[in-house]
Parts: structure tokens; sequence; C-alpha cells
């Protein structure tokens, strides 16, 4: 398979793109799509569904659902409807973002609900044949986002559960500092648990909004091609996403940005 084969583009990377126009693109250009529950629940959900099966266009993943680490009924409850939103829209994987530590809390109790809520999740997600996908994300967003910042961590709360049910995300914006990144991958790959495999690039200097400033595609330090190496290393041969959150980018034509990250995916990673 060839690299543009397995290149798969997230709607988040051009996010006020109509999910219609996106669709078609990736129809094109024989790309997959990473979808979000907004712009699927606005749509509705049977319509994005009958979209994407109309194009003949794969779902490589649905984002988001998790922001449990207080797992009140009411936040399972959603996580299941996120779980029956993958299954319908054809998609394998359900990114999780673990969520931030709860008003008095700890950063321990949060990790505490995040296992809680696992345990509560997994067998569903399992009967519906969709993957949660736990994305460690960097730990300057430990406190506000996401408690588990590390591909190790993210392994640790998968491992009681079977990788059809509990896998993780490869992201390397969040893990590319990681020195133990590399034994994680390993590891991912023994277990089967590489459920997703994302790419964006770490500029410098970081623009003032952290969250939106992932670089596109060689614009920064990451060594790309390394992560390819050590993922297809693994024996994972699945789709790789491009998924950036980057205000520039918003703000240009999607079909337009569409086209620049398909470049920059080719040149990086041939």
């Amino acid at each position: 398979m060839s690299i543009m084969e397995r290149f798969s583009f997230n709607h988040a990377t051009a996010k006020f793109w109509d999910q219609r126009e996106a669709v078609e693109a990736c129809a094109r250009t024989g790309s997959g799509i990473g979808l979000w529950r907004e712009p699927v629940q606005e749509a509705g959900l049977e319509a994005s569904a009958k979209l994407v099966e109309d194009f003949g266009v794969q779902v490589t993943s649905l984002c988001r659902a998790g922001f449990f680490t207080d797992p009140t009924e009411a936040a399972l409850a959603d996580n299941r409807k996120a779980i029956d939103e993958a299954a319908a829209i054809g998609s394998p994987t359900l990114v999780l973002v673990s969520g931030p530590i709860q008003p008095g809390g700890t950063i321990d109790s949060a990790r505490e609900g995040v296992k809680t809520a696992l345990a509560e999740l997994a067998p569903y997600a399992l009967e519906q044949g969709v993957t949660l996908a736990i994305e460690p994300l960097h730990p300057m967003f430990a406190s506000d986002r996401c408690v588990v910042a590390t591909l190790k961590e993210s392994l640790d709360l998968a491992a009681p559960f079977d990788p059809a049910a509990v896998g993780v995300v490869v992201d390397t914006y969040h893990i590319w500092w990681d020195p133990e990144v590399w034994n994680g991958i390993e590891r991912a790959g023994a277990e089967g648990r590489i459920a997703s495999f994302q790419l964006a690039d770490w500029v410098t200097p970081l623009p003032a909004g952290v969250l939106t400033g992932r670089g596109q595609l060689g614009d920064g330090c990451i060594e790309m091609r390394r992560y390819l190496d050590a993922v297809d290393a693994t024996g994972f041969d699945g789709p790789i996403e491009v998924e950036l959150f980057n205000d520039a980018l918003w703000a240009r034509p999607g079909a337009e940005v569409f086209e620049e990250t398909r470049a920059a995916f080719e040149r990086v990673l041939r």
C-alpha cells in the first residue's frame, strides 16, 4: 500500500469546512476521513452515515468522547451515545480525551475516575464493535483537559481490557517530547493497541493559543518519518490521520487546506 493510500484527513484540520464538501474531497482522492461528533450531530447521524456510505469514504475515527474524570451517570451516558454514533457511521475507533482535574480533586483522583469510566464503557464498546482509543495529551493540558500525558499511562489504563475494546492513540503532537515514547510505541504494537495514528507538527515559538497552534507537517521539529517507521515496525499498516488545530488554517478555504495537507503529507513521508 502506498503512503497516500493511507492518508486520512481529520475534519478538524479544516474545522469550518462543510462536512459534505470534506467527504466529497476525500472521495475524489481516495482518502479516509476523521469525523467529529458536533458536525455529525449537526448534519444528523443518519444523514452523516449515508453520506460516507454513498461516497465510499472510510471513516478512520470519530472524535471525541471521554471527559470522564468525574464519571457521573450523565457523562457515562454521553459516552455510550458516542459509541453508538461511531458504530452508526462505520468508525472503528472512538477517540477519548480523559478529562481535567475536578474541582476539589487531585490528579490521582481524576485518574481513578478514568479507570472507573473505562470499566463501565469497555464491555459496551466491545459489543458495538468500536475501539475506545485513549489519547495521551501533552502534559501542559493535564490540569484542564487531560490527566493522561504519556503513551505508557494510556497503555497501563488499557491493559485490563480486550485490545478490541480499548486501545491508544499515537499522536505525534502530544507525545514527541517523551524520551520513552519509542518503547511505548513498540509496546502498543506488541499488545495490538494502536487504534489511531495521528500527525501534527510542533512549531517554535508556539503561537499564543497553544491549543490551536499545531503546525503543518514539516513546519516544526517532530521527526515524522521516524514515527512512521516506528509505528510500521510494529506491524501497524492502518490509516494515518493528519489532525491540525490551527487558527490560520481555519481561516482559509477548506479545499485549499485539504490540498496543502495532502501535499505536505506526501512530501514529509514519502
